[in-house]
């Protein structure tokens, strides 16, 4: 008979947090060291070079024997940052991937060592009423007596929208959806995915759902009232763009059409004094998506559904004896099967709470200000640099702009040079017939010295570009750094 082995400490219990404290200084170590050894905010050498590094760390990666926790976490999240894209590097801008507040991301460390599972409150009992309170005060700050569900993001929110609308007791047959050209691609999927109707796609000639056209749309589609979900966006993911929410509405309230916001991106306008009037209308819509890993500055994920009719969610309900017995309900146990999609979830609510309370509306809004600046004074600089060409005035963080008389061809290979090198992180968005390169800006921590030097960058990878284009390209093929 084998001697038993002694099984590896637990996060939680009385003696969890002495377990994770020397485990703690080994992760933050690697974390220090990774950084420092990427240098930049990507790894440089492409893909290749990037999986390379990573195979010898990770290889095998179910040895016969382990390695035990200090090498394993000191081997793997070196690795793992050395070759991450860093949202915290203010050259790191291509998407809405914010740099998550140290604050967050200390009680997201909380949540996975209690690892409350919010499916049933006698596993989650604290976090269950932590939940409530935090979801009922954010669905304040769009409606009124409204009510609001955790998700996974911006792209789970909208599929709820469709959902909750296909299941309105106002409903009269088979929801259609109408959506801009600019909307997120996440609402034709999620009617795919629903079963409903093809949906129709309203021109959107300026960046932004043109209103007449969605008149058009409504008048000859006909149909009684209940019949469609009109979606609108507050901040597309191309240009930051926000859709004209109030007149929206009115044609909403005048065809009998329901009305959902996707406000992943510009939903976090609502904590800035000076910019939540960019949103007037959001109140009037039935549904909206909130996205806090994007203006909240919450470690992936934290979105949220916002409804105006609390009734709404009722659609959502839903019986499994070992999680929500009738007689334990009508005993006052709260019942969370009908707060998601989900089974087992985490609680994300506990480092938006702390967040929320750690900083307030003040302190958030502030943050937003300061990327919203930012963006402002980047425009400035490409508006007066005779290189580049401006798309428009940034309507939140999101900045596009194009080396002046560069093909869109041309433009493409200068923004993957850079990701070779791994000197810059910039994105790229097809807008007006052109192509153009786009810096989405969430690091408050971001300097106008930073904002100077990622333009400096574009413009000497555009140079590169033209005197050596094969050799960029044949280096980006093969996952190498040109030199």
């Amino acid at each position: 008979m084998s001697t038993p082995r002694t099984p590896p400490p637990l996060a939680g219990g009385a003696q969890g947090a002495d377990a994770l404290e020397p485990l703690l200084d080994i992760a933050l170590g690697a974390l220090r060291t990774g950084a420092t050894a990427r240098g930049g905010p990507l790894p440089a050498g492409g893909p290749q070079a990037v999986a390379a590094h990573l195979h010898a760390a990770a290889h095998p990666v179910l040895p016969d024997h382990g390695t035990g926790p200090e090498t394993a976490l000191r081997t793997l999240i070196h690795a793992l940052t050395q070759g991450a894209a860093d949202p915290a590097e203010p050259l790191c801008a291509a998407h809405l991937h914010c740099p998550p507040l140290a604050v967050a991301t200390a009680a997201d460390l909380a949540a996975s060592a209690l690892n409350p599972s919010m499916d049933s409150w006698d596993q989650a009992p604290a976090a269950t009423a932590l939940e409530a309170l935090v979801t009922h005060a954010l669905a304040a700050e769009v409606h009124d007596n409204g009510d609001a569900l955790i998700t996974t993001g911006g792209t789970e929110a909208n599929q709820l929208a469709l959902l909750l609308a296909r299941e309105a007791p106002t409903t009269r047959g088979p929801v259609r959806l109408l959506a801009g050209a600019n909307a997120h691609h996440s609402l034709t999927r999620a009617a795919w995915l629903l079963g409903l109707p093809e949906p129709v796609t309203v021109p959107a000639p300026a960046g932004t759902l043109d209103p007449a056209a969605l008149d058009d749309a409504l008048t000859e589609l006909g149909g009684p009232p209940g019949t469609f979900l009109v979606a609108a966006t507050a901040g597309t993911t191309d240009a930051g763009l926000i859709d004209p929410l109030d007149d929206i509405a009115d044609l909403c309230a005048a065809h009998g059409a329901r009305l959902h916001v996707d406000a992943a991106y510009g939903g976090g306008l609502l904590f800035s004094d000076t910019r939540k009037a960019q949103l007037h209308g959001i109140e009037r819509a039935d549904t909206v998506a909130l996205d806090l890993h994007k203006l909240g500055w919450q470690p992936a994920a934290a979105g949220l559904i916002a409804v105006r009719d609390p009734h709404d969610l009722d659609a959502l309900n839903h019986r499994a004896d070992y999680l929500n017995a009738d007689d334990d309900t009508d005993a006052g146990l709260p019942d969370l099967l009908g707060r998601s999609l989900r089974t087992t979830r985490r609680p994300d609510v506990l480092k938006i709470a702390v967040t929320l309370k750690a900083l307030g509306r003040t302190g958030l809004g502030h943050l937003v200000d300061q990327v919203c600046d930012q963006a402002q004074q980047f425009a400035d600089l490409i508006d007066a640099h005779p290189a580049f060409e401006l798309y428009d005035t940034p309507t939140i963080s999101t900045v596009l702009f194009r080396p002046t008389d560069a093909t869109d061809h041309h433009i493409a290979h200068v923004r993957r040079r850079l990701l070779t090198e791994g000197t810059a992180v910039l994105g790229r968005a097809d807008l007006d017939g052109r192509r153009w390169l786009k810096a989405t800006l969430l690091n408050p921590h971001t300097r106008p010295a930073d904002l100077t030097a990622l333009l400096k960058l574009v413009h000497e990878a555009e140079e590169a570009e033209e005197t050596e284009p094969e050799k960029a390209e044949t280096a980006h093929t093969k996952g190498t750094t040109p030199r």
